[in-house]
């Protein structure tokens, strides 16, 4: 498939663009895979239905905490 690719590609340059926009959105789209593979996803709902319930008191649940307490400048 690569020596297919890669004949095509000198017998047309104008495709190399193309195969690098696609294998750069390929890549990144396996690298959000693998970045959300993280702990604190729940994948078996059906042995563990309220995963938050195990979190410690450190662990973060949100995407994002916001401090609403001011700070000192």
């Amino acid at each position: 498939m690569f020596r297919l690719m890669i004949s095509q590609a000198k017998k047309h340059p104008s495709l190399t663009p193309l195969f690098l926009f696609i294998g750069a959105g390929g890549t990144g789209a396996a690298f959000v895979c693998l970045v959300l593979l993280n702990p604190d996803v729940c994948w078996d709902k059906k042995n563990n239905p309220e995963p938050w319930n195990k979190l410690g008191p450190d662990g973060q649940y949100k995407f994002v905490a916001v401090s609403m307490e001011p700070t000192a400048s």
